[in-house]
């Protein structure tokens, strides 16, 4: 903890008066309704009595209780902060302004206050944030059909040598190199974790990678050598799918995925994926158990490096398994995004609970 939480009552009085100046710092959990909020939710306030308090989203979860839909602290962790809220409508007005310390500092903020707090929530920099914007400008430009020199300008970015390598370092090679046609066509989808990249062919899914994960590019120079470098930008109906199922994922809507794959690994690798796609949204295996589920109950270190090597992220929830103490390890996406896409997927637990215990009820009787 990076501070001291004030005593209950003065969370409690803070409740009743939606204080902005604890938001984000501490969430109430209700033991009559079993979920938690944040202390400027809208809703009926309830009594004293059924209100406990706890500092982050993870204790409240922890302790059983599920994100209320009306003020959705999932969704409000990060932008309680209200320099990054600002700071992200700024950036959602200017997509294409090449940001810079000064900048920030004439809005008023301290650069490196802000550097650390987007660090924290986001896994990167306000800036680095602020140049994956630009260069998404100039990919989507690029799938228009547009020329590289248009992009460039699309993208702020002032000399045409900085927009290549920016893009080469993302995709694994130059702009002019992809066209708009191609077995394989590669597509941008915006998540509130995090832009993605999707490639898909006409009839599969073939890749789904945020595009700060390390292995992008070399994944892509492999799907390039599968298509005998017939990849493109643009979009397949794949890619279109799994757009609409992620933004059901996101809203809370489904965590169900149907978009049809295509995965391209070893025999032991497909079992290792197919065992993480049969884990329901909202719970968590070790290494071993996917081993044991597997078979191959020695294995768990191959078990690793096949979840290490999935590279349809989401889809095949390689988020879900943990070390065998329970403790986050290593995601190709970042360990903060790990934590926030198993702290998202507990509100599709509670929403099965429900069900699952009435399904029981009907049956013993």
């Amino acid at each position: 903890m990076m501070f001291d939480l004030p005593d209950d009552d003065t969370l409690y009085r803070a409740l009743l008066d939606r204080d902005a100046g604890f938001d984000g710092q501490a969430f109430v959990c209700v033991a009559t309704t079993g979920i938690f909020c944040r202390l400027t939710c809208p809703a009926r306030k309830p009594l004293r009595a059924n209100c406990t308090f706890r500092p982050t989203i993870g204790a409240c979860i922890e302790a059983g209780f599920r994100p209320c839909k009306r003020c959705k602290p999932l969704d409000s962790a990060a932008l309680a902060d209200p320099q990054i809220a600002t700071l992200l409508a700024a950036l959602d007005a200017q997509p294409d302004k090449r940001w810079a310390e000064g900048d920030i500092t004439r809005m008023g903020f301290d650069p490196s206050t802000i550097r650390r707090a987007f660090k924290r929530h986001y896994g990167m920099t306000f800036l680095e944030m602020a140049r994956q914007r630009r260069l998404r400008e100039g990919f989507e430009t690029l799938s228009t059909g547009a020329k590289v020199i248009t992009a460039q300008h699309d993208a702020s970015f002032d000399s045409a040598s900085g927009f290549r390598a920016a893009f080469s370092r993302l995709m694994g090679c130059a702009p002019g190199d992809l066209g708009q046609k191609g077995l394989l066509l590669a597509s941008w989808i915006a998540t509130p974790l995090g832009d993605m990249i999707a490639i898909s062919s006409a009839h599969h899914l073939h890749l789904l990678e945020f595009v700060d994960r390390k292995a992008l590019p070399a994944e892509i120079r492999a799907l390039q050598r599968l298509s005998k470098g017939s990849l493109g930008l643009g979009t397949h109906g794949p890619t279109e799918q799994v757009r609409a199922e992620l933004q059901a994922y996101f809203t809370g809507t489904s965590a169900q995925f149907q978009t049809p794959l295509s995965l391209q690994g070893s025999a032991f690798a497909q079992s290792v994926w197919a065992a993480l796609r049969a884990i329901p949204a909202g719970e968590r295996r070790s290494y071993s158990q996917i081993a044991q589920t597997i078979g191959a109950p020695q294995a768990t270190r191959a078990v690793a490096r096949a979840n290490g090597a999935n590279q349809i992220a989401l889809v095949v929830p390689c988020h879900r398994v943990l070390g065998a103490d329970g403790a986050l390890t290593g995601y190709g996406g970042g360990l903060w995004r790990k934590q926030r896409l198993l702290e998202i997927e507990q509100q599709f637990r509670a929403t099965k609970a429900p069900s699952a215990a009435k399904a029981q009820s009907a049956a013993s009787a």
